[in-house]
C-alpha cells in the first residue's frame, strides 16, 4: 500500500509541477522579447472576458488566452475590466495588461486650444481630432439648461471655454469636454480677479466680453492694456466701441473683408451701431486678455489704427487717428494692400 501511495503522489507531481512551471513561465513571460511593437485596442462597452481575451490575442498582445483567462477570474476581476481605448505592448506581461485594463488607463489625446476662438471653431478643432461632434458640441455649449446645470449664466457658454493644453480620452462625450474647460476658466478666473472686477464695478459677463474683442483685436502682448484702456475710456465717454471683430461676429456670413454695408447692417454685436459693450463674448480669451480688461494702462487714447504688421498706431484725438489712417492708407496704396478705414468714419 505504502509503494502505491509513493508511485501515487510522484505520478501528481510528475503532471503538477511541470503544469505548474509552464503556467508561471506563462504569466511572467511577454508575448515577444523581439523588437517592442505598440498596438491600439480599443475594447467595446459591455465587452465579455472572452471577447476581450480573444482582441488582445488577435494583436498579439497575449500569447496564453486560457492563462490569461484564468488570472484574470483567478483575481477576481472578469467583470472589472474598463471599456476603451488602450495603446499596449508585446512585451507586457500578463498581470500589466490586465492592471491597465482594470485601472482603465486609456489612452489620453492631447489638445491645445488656442486664444481667440469662439465656440464654432473650438467644435470644430475637436472634432478634426476625433473627440468629439462639432455639432453635438456646439448644440451642449448653447444649451441653457445644461449651461444652468454648470451654475454659469446665459444662453451660451461662449467666453468661457478656457483656452489651454488638455488631454482627453477618446469617447468622454461633448458634456464631460465642455465642464473641464468651464471648471478650468472658474479655476483660472480666482478670487483676485473676482475682487479687482468689483473695484472696477464690471461684471463678469463684461469682463469677459471685452476680454474676447482684445483677444480678437491684438496678438502683440503690450498692446493688450492699451487696447483695454482705448475701450474703457470709450465706454465712460459713451462712445461707440467700433470694434470690427463684433461686427464680423454678428454677421450671418462673412467674406473675408469688412465692407461698409457690414458696417451699416444692424445686428446686435455691431459696435459700430449699438453704444455699449454686445450682449456676450465673440470669443474665448486667455488669461492675459482678462487681466488687460482689469489693468488697463492708465492712458488717454481713444483710437488706434492697423500698421498691418499686427500691431496698432494710439491716438487721443480724432484729428490725429484720421491723420495716422491716411498715412497707413499711402503706405497699404503703395503696397498694395487694403488700407485701413478710420474707426469713426463708418
Amino acid at each position: 500500500m505504502r509503494k502505491f501511495l509513493t508511485c501515487a503522489i510522484f505520478a501528481v507531481l510528475a503532471v503538477s509541477i511541470p503544469s505548474a512551471v509552464g503556467l508561471f513561465l506563462s504569466l511572467s513571460v511577454p508575448p515577444s522579447y523581439d523588437e517592442e511593437i505598440y498596438e491600439v485596442v480599443t475594447l467595446p462597452s459591455g465587452a465579455t472576458l472572452t471577447s476581450v481575451i480573444r482582441l488582445l490575442k488577435d494583436n498579439g498582445i497575449i500569447r496564453e488566452p486560457i492563462v490569461f483567462g484564468l488570472l484574470a477570474r483567478w483575481r477576481g476581476l472578469e467583470t472589472a475590466i474598463k471599456s476603451g481605448e488602450y495603446q499596449l505592448s508585446t512585451r507586457m506581461f500578463p498581470n500589466q495588461v490586465l492592471n491597465k485594463l482594470i485601472r482603465g488607463e486609456q489612452i489620453k489625446y492631447s489638445i491645445t486650444i488656442p486664444e481667440g476662438l469662439d465656440i464654432a471653431q473650438t467644435a470644430a478643432l475637436f472634432e478634426r481630432i476625433g473627440l468629439a461632434d462639432a455639432a453635438k458640441f456646439y448644440q451642449t455649449a448653447t444649451d441653457p439648461s445644461f449651461i444652468a446645470a454648470l451654475d454659469m449664466q446665459g444662453d451660451t457658454l461662449e467666453g468661457y471655454l478656457f483656452p489651454d493644453t488638455y488631454k482627453f480620452i477618446r469617447g468622454i462625450g461633448e458634456k464631460n469636454i465642455i465642464r473641464r474647460m468651464v471648471r478650468r476658466f472658474n479655476a483660472v478666473y480666482d478670487e483676485q480677479l473676482r475682487k479687482r472686477e468689483k473695484e472696477l464695478n464690471l461684471t463678469r459677463n463684461e469682463v469677459i466680453t471685452m476680454a474676447s474683442m482684445i483677444e480678437k483685436e491684438t496678438a502683440a502682448a503690450y498692446e493688450r492694456p492699451l487696447i483695454s484702456a482705448v475701450f474703457h475710456n470709450r465706454l465712460k465717454t459713451n462712445m461707440r466701441l467700433q470694434c470690427d471683430p463684433t461686427v464680423i461676429y454678428g454677421l450671418e456670413t462673412f467674406s473675408g473683408r469688412l465692407t461698409k454695408k457690414d458696417l451699416r447692417t444692424y445686428t446686435p454685436y455691431n459696435t459700430y451701431l449699438i453704444t455699449g459693450l454686445p450682449p456676450t463674448p465673440i470669443a474665448n480669451p486667455g488669461l492675459a486678455s482678462i487681466q488687460a480688461v482689469l489693468y488697463p494702462d492708465p492712458v488717454d487714447y481713444l483710437y488706434f489704427v492697423s500698421k498691418n504688421n499686427g500691431t496698432h498706431y494710439f491716438s487721443t484725438t480724432l484729428a490725429e487717428h484720421n491723420e495716422a489712417v491716411a498715412s497707413y492708407r499711402r503706405i497699404f496704396n503703395a503696397e498694395g494692400s487694403p488700407g485701413p478705414e478710420s474707426s469713426d468714419q463708418p
